[in-house]
């Protein structure tokens, strides 16, 4: 394999609490956002809506989201963004304007002037102000970092805006939405968390979603979370009898049981989200699942399910999904058996797909789930003898292992969706590069589960090849932290005996944090690796994937600049009084 590129440095934001009149939590957000949609949907609302018939609209979506009375004018804000949602997805990138606010930037540090227009972006890479705009002027937006009502109000009145995208608080969104009605111009705004102008935070992913949102994309309206859902339907007992046969000896019996226990089925999910965007593409019918895709998303878990019982065993884990690990249940040797058959149902699913399926494509798809296989056990294969004479290692070696480890079962679940749709080989290489970004996210968010006793297992206390450990090994400081550290890689002392020690190192030397800035890195890479994709709704769905399988929840930058200073001419850094 090619050597591990890392990915570049994304900027990395602390928590903030909401402002009073913005619900703090942001499953609360969410399911307030989930609401509007529905009562737009089901009321058919048509835009330009003034302030005061949106607070109305607000009222019956407060009291089913049982927050107060105070949350109405943000529960207005996003029925104004779902009212024009699809009139902006109609409106042509060249002819929007994305509207930032300064506040996101990170004032003692910003090297950007002022000028009348608003802030000239140096691109420092220090806020999310840069990707942004960035990726806004790439696609062909009128970008502009400013603030208030008048800006607005002078961008409509130019006639050469047909939609604006926003980032901006409350208050100044209220100014602002009279100009917009009057101009019928369609405006979505994502508020700002607060509006002090101090470390001011967004919620990031509903901000990409407007700015990537095309009418291009036939699945911007798709409900990932139905479909989550969806594919979960194929794993029952009673539907994976149906796909797989029913089960006629112990081993299947065991195999099938274990098939139905819990699990993200994030694999097939995402073998499924591949197959509705490609065959969705150009078509505005709804989603079909045919018993072929859905044997091969059971295929492809079967995989999975496989790796996790050979990894269990070989791990010496005796929890999974809360519960005993098939070999802690049934022994080892049942297990293993167990594991060996998923392998072969997988093989075997995928080979005796329909004739709708091309001979050729089922060789293609038998191809890559064996190459998948090799490049696994490579990967695990490098752990275990690793593990024989473990020695400390480096972070970009732990994260070779991870990319050999758990990147291949998203390539080959992302490419065998691909390839059951018939696509061509520019998707599968973007397919490639995105589906290694998304598996070594995702081993570092399980890393990082380690240290919040999140996940089933826990590479610190069972000694495994971990990224914390690593980068505590470059930060640790003193002979007493690196012996410390060292000791624990050696296997010479155990996590739970020091355990107090290393989480205080972890924190004090920033190494969960500096764990979660990787994590973003790879993700936005991910984002990244689509960019070029020609195919806009397959972008626009494995883009929001993302989201999903990472969920995000805040952005955050510094803000504590006067409007004095703001004006043109005015100088950037930190002002005296913090």
């Amino acid at each position: 394999m090619p050597d591990l590129a890392l990915p570049a440095k994304v900027p990395q934001q602390a928590y903030r609490p909401a402002q009073s009149n913005i619900p703090n939590e942001r499953p609360v957000r969410d399911r307030i956002k989930q609401l509007v949609k529905d009562h737009v949907a089901t009321r058919n609302l048509v835009p330009p809506m003034p302030m005061a018939e949106l607070r109305e609209h607000a009222v019956p979506i407060r009291e089913a989201a049982g927050v107060l009375e105070i949350h109405d004018e943000y529960i207005a804000v996003l029925i104004n963004n779902e009212s024009w949602r699809d009139t902006l997805a109609q409106v042509p990138y060249e002819r929007r304007l994305l509207l930032l606010p300064k506040c996101l930037r990170v004032e003692e540090h910003c090297p950007a002037p002022f000028d009348e227009f608003g802030l000239l972006c140096k691109e420092c890479g220090l806020c999310s102000i840069q990707e942004f705009t960035a990726e806004a002027d790439r696609l062909g937006y009128a970008v502009l970092v400013a603030e208030g009502s008048a800006i607005v109000r002078s961008m409509i009145e130019t006639g050469k805006i047909d939609a604006i995208v926003g980032v901006s608080c409350l208050n100044v969104l209220e100014k602002s939405f009279p100009h917009m009605e009057a101009a019928a111009v369609p405006g979505v705004a994502i508020p700002l968390l607060q509006d002090d102008c101090i470390n001011c935070t967004v919620d990031l992913d509903w901000v990409w979603d407007v700015i990537h949102l095309t009418s291009e994309d036939q699945t911007y309206r798709l409900d990932l979370d139905a479909l989550k859902d969806e594919v979960k339907s194929w794993f029952t007992a009673e539907a994976l009898d149906a796909l797989m046969g029913t089960p006629s000896d112990p081993t299947a019996l065991i195999a099938h049981d274990w098939m139905a226990r819990s699990g993200n089925r994030w694999r097939p999910y995402l073998a499924t989200c591949v197959n509705v965007a490609l065959e969705c593409d150009g078509k505005t019918n709804e989603p079909s699942f045919s018993d072929d895709l859905k044997r091969l998303a059971v295929a492809i878990e079967c995989f999975h399910k496989a790796s996790l019982i050979h990894d269990d065993i070989e791990d010496g884990d005796q929890q999974r999904y809360g519960e005993p690990t098939l070999h802690a249940e049934h022994g080892e040797p049942v297990a293993i058996n167990v594991g060996d058959f998923l392998v072969g149902e997988g093989y075997r699913l995928i080979s005796e797909l329909s004739d709708v399926v091309p001979p050729a494509t089922k060789v293609e798809m038998l191809r890559l789930a064996a190459t998948g296989h090799v490049t696994l056990s490579r990967g695990q294969g490098r752990e275990l003898i690793w593990a024989q004479n473990p020695e400390p290692l480096s972070a970009k070696d732990v994260l070779k292992i991870f990319r050999e480890k758990t990147a291949p079962a998203f390539d080959v679940a992302l490419r065998l969706g691909a390839l059951f749709a018939g696509t061509d080989g520019q998707v599968h290489d973007a397919l490639t590069e995105y589906s290694e970004s998304i598996g070594i996210a995702y081993q570092i968010k399980d890393d990082m589960e380690d240290f919040t006793d999140g996940g089933d297992s826990h590479d610190l206390r069972d000694l495994r090849p971990s990224l914390l450990l690593a980068i505590a090994s470059k930060r640790a400081k003193g002979d007493e932290e690196r012996d410390l550290v060292e000791a624990l890689w050696k296997k010479e002392t155990r996590y739970e005996d020091v355990q107090d020690e290393i989480d205080h190192l972890l924190r004090e030397r920033g190494v969960v944090d500096k764990a979660s800035e990787l994590k973003g890195a790879y993700e936005e890479q991910a984002v990244r690796a689509l960019r070029f994709l020609e195919n806009a709704t397959l972008k626009g769905l494995l883009r929001r994937v993302v989201g999903k399988i990472f969920p995000r929840t805040l952005i955050e930058g510094y803000c504590s600049e006067f409007e004095a200073r703001n004006a043109p001419g005015g100088e950037a850094g930190a002002s005296s009084s913090g």
